[in-house]
């Protein structure tokens, strides 16, 4: 039976935790710099911190090795997939449809309203290249399988059941504040992954879905998404 301190489970949890704790600690830095930090430069912090964690345990992530990706056509269905989940995250944002406030939010504007190419570069890199690793890497990777099976590494993606599938989205979405986007999205995700059997698949998703997100986020400024 697999450990909760193998390396396998580690090497999907630290980067998330590590994600989740910075998180955090952006929520709680004053926005006004009355600390004498940005917490948005926080953002960058992290994505450097999750990126060097990953990076140290990549040879654990044997699914992403070499060879591992999905057919042509598997891919093409990823980007459509993530594409469709960008159009219902930005659609499914009614009261409602909420669960309270962001933790920390992201405004790469100036005191003048003009924005901070920089911050944006950093968020954009995080939320589309970082991010979709990361997690997919703990959610489906990991914590989808696992609820299958404690011993997860040896468990073939496509044969998850549809118990794991609801349970993972679930928790999921409470890590989400638009909590229908997030179980939309969560579902379609773990398809991919199952359809597929290979993890490239949801992390091309989520990298287009964060992807396209950001980039219309600052055409229109509607920085509540960040």
């Amino acid at each position: 039976m697999g450990s909760f301190l193998s390396r396998s489970v580690l090497a999907r949890v630290v980067p998330f935790v590590l994600f989740m704790v910075m998180l955090a600690l952006r929520g709680h830095v004053p926005a006004d710099g009355s600390w004498g930090v940005d917490p948005r430069w926080l953002y960058g912090a992290s994505v450097l911190v999750v990126s060097g964690s990953l990076l140290f345990f990549w040879r654990d992530y044997q699914e992403l090795a070499r060879g591992t990706l999905p057919a042509a056509k598997e891919l093409v269905l990823a980007v459509i997939v993530g594409v469709v989940v960008f159009y219902l995250w930005v659609n499914l944002a009614q009261p409602w449809m909420m669960l309270g406030e962001a933790t920390a939010s992201f405004r790469p504007v100036d005191s003048e309203g003009r924005i901070e190419w920089g911050l944006v570069a950093v968020r954009w890199v995080g939320a589309a290249l970082m991010v979709p690793v990361m997690e997919e890497l703990f959610w489906r990777s990991y914590l989808m399988r696992w609820v299958d099976n404690p011993d997860f590494v040896k468990l073939d993606p496509r044969a998850v059941t549809l118990k794991a599938v609801a349970l993972s989205t679930v928790v999921f979405m409470l890590a989400h504040t638009q909590w229908l986007a997030a179980i939309l999205a969560g579902l379609a995700y773990a398809w991919l992954y199952k359809r597929t059997g290979s993890l490239w698949a949801p992390i091309l998703a989520h990298a287009v879905t964060n992807g396209v997100l950001g980039v219309w986020v600052v055409l229109y400024g509607n920085w509540q998404f960040w």
